[in-house]
C-alpha cells in the first residue's frame, strides 16, 4: 500500500517517439488494455490511450512505469472520480 502512495504522489511524464512508442510515468495502476486501447491511473487522473496493435512492452509497478509500442492516436484525460462513478453504474445496472 505505501508503495501505491508514493506512485500516487510522485511526478508524471510521458514521452512519445513518433506516435509509435511511449513510455509514461506515475502511473498506479493498469486498468485494462487490448489492441486498441489502453487504461491507465495515474497520477494526474485517468488516462486512456487509443490506436492500432497497442502493446504494453515493460510494467513496472514499483516504479509506476510503463512502456507501450502500436500507433498512437490519442490519449485523453478524465478525472478518477467520474470513472468510478461510471464503473459503479455500470454494474449496478448489471445485478438489477
Amino acid at each position: 500500500m505505501e508503495e501505491k502512495q508514493a506512485v500516487r504522489s510522485g511526478s508524471h511524464k510521458i514521452l512519445m517517439d513518433n506516435r509509435k512508442k511511449g513510455s509514461i510515468t506515475g502511473v498506479a495502476d493498469v486498468i485494462s488494455f487490448d489492441l486498441k486501447e489502453i487504461l491507465l491511473e495515474t497520477t494526474m487522473g485517468m488516462l486512456t490511450i487509443k490506436g492500432q496493435d497497442l502493446k504494453v512492452t515493460r510494467l513496472s509497478v514499483e516504479k509506476g512505469e510503463v512502456d507501450l509500442t502500436g500507433q498512437i492516436d490519442s490519449m485523453t484525460y478524465t478525472e478518477i472520480s467520474s470513472y468510478a462513478k461510471k464503473t459503479e453504474g455500470f454494474i449496478t445496472r448489471m445485478f438489477k
